[in-house]
């Protein structure tokens, strides 16, 4: 009670006591000026000034060498500056103060991939997905990697992988010039179809469009076109315009029926999403399945019933429009099922139970059809 009121000790001496005060507040004040050196140095990375970045970074580190945000930034200025050597010091000061730093690793990785040094990127990689397997990003980059050092099929896993996380990684592959060994591998090429028919499906059914909207190449759009129409999931249409005759396509009803449909009303005009309830009854299906291979503790069963409802070419699509959480929760288990196993299973057997449960209440208590936003 008495150091609430500023009394210590009996025997301490006012000298003392202010001596301390001193102390704790230029402890405060090393800390407040750290932090806001921190933040001049970001605001300065977003306005491009990247020496002025650095400097800042550099002084918040004389107050705090500790200070693994600065390093990790410091290291990203130098980056963007081409010094790749340099940011890879500043990643390393980062790691040695914190070893599971995965955005150090990730961002390592980067710096070695600029050097062409794709084995030591791989590596980075490898470490950032072992810190956190669910990260996107680190699989997505571990997948251009192992592509541009002549391993295709295991890049072609990763990019799989990074997908199954992030549904926006497969419209980002497709013009990534990382992948351009691998283009004409029958996985890639599958992946190309996914977005082509993603494409088509929200209402951009013009070759034309479709090019725009993804910028892949003419030849691989209607590439992807015949391949999907070959397999009896496009129909080809014609309508007139000022021109003469047009061609468009359109997903085949049965595939309709399942995944749904965008129709466009013009340029002015919004959209409509259908999705309709056989849709749902599949996807209910689905989960019922899900439910009872966890209930008998098949991995294999209960991973193959997931990946239905996660792969776009599946049920995936239709989740994320009309699902999105769920299909979150879905995708995370399944790494975690790929990545731990049997084990995994047994000992989160009834959570997982639960979330399958959870979900098939809210999918059953539909509808999903819904005017969507552009």
């Amino acid at each position: 009670m008495g150091k609430l009121f500023g009394r210590g000790k009996e025997k301490e001496s006012p000298s003392e006591e202010r001596v301390e005060e001193k102390t704790d507040y230029s402890y405060s004040d090393s800390d407040f000026q750290k932090r806001d050196l921190f933040k001049k140095g970001v605001n300065h990375m977003s306005n491009d000034k990247m020496l002025d970045a650095i400097r800042s970074f550099e002084l918040a580190l004389r107050i705090d060498p500790l200070f693994v945000d600065a390093w990790v930034k410091k290291g990203y200025s130098h980056f963007h500056l081409n010094e790749y050597t340099v940011a890879i010091s500043s990643y390393d000061r980062a790691l040695e103060i914190d070893v599971n730093n995965a955005e150090a690793w990730n961002l390592k990785g980067l710096a070695y991939y600029k050097l062409k040094n794709y084995e030591k990127a791989i590596e980075c990689c490898e470490k950032a997905i072992d810190i956190n397997p669910n990260d996107g990003m680190s699989w997505y980059n571990k997948a251009c990697y192992m592509t541009l050092s002549g391993k295709v099929d295991d890049g072609l896993e990763a990019l799989k992988r990074s997908i199954e996380i992030d549904i926006a990684n497969a419209r980002k592959a497709v013009k990534d010039r990382d992948f351009e060994t691998a283009r004409a591998e029958e996985g890639f090429r599958r992946i190309v179809e996914v977005v082509v028919l993603e494409s088509i499906r929200q209402g951009y059914d013009y070759v034309g469009k479709i090019v725009w909207v993804t910028g892949i190449d003419k030849v691989e759009v209607e590439d992807a076109i015949m391949r999907l129409s070959m397999k009896g999931l496009l129909s080809k249409r014609e309508k007139r315009n000022i021109t003469g005759m047009e061609e468009y396509f359109e997903i085949t009803k049965e595939i309709a029926d399942k995944v749904g449909t965008t129709k466009r009303g013009g340029l002015l005009g919004g959209k409509q999403v259908s999705a309709p309830m056989q849709q749902l009854k599949d996807i209910s299906e689905v989960l019922g399945r899900a439910r009872e291979s966890l209930e008998r503790g098949d991995l294999e069963a209960t991973k193959d019933a997931l990946d239905e409802l996660i792969n776009p070419a599946k049920h995936g699509s239709a989740m994320i429009e009309q699902f999105f959480d769920e299909h979150r929760d879905l995708r995370l288990a399944q790494i975690r099922l790929r990545d731990k196993g049997q084990e995994y299973l047994n000992a989160n057997k009834q959570s997982l139970i639960d979330m399958i449960s959870r979900i098939d209440m809210k999918v059953r208590s539909g509808p999903v059809s819904k005017p969507a936003k552009d």
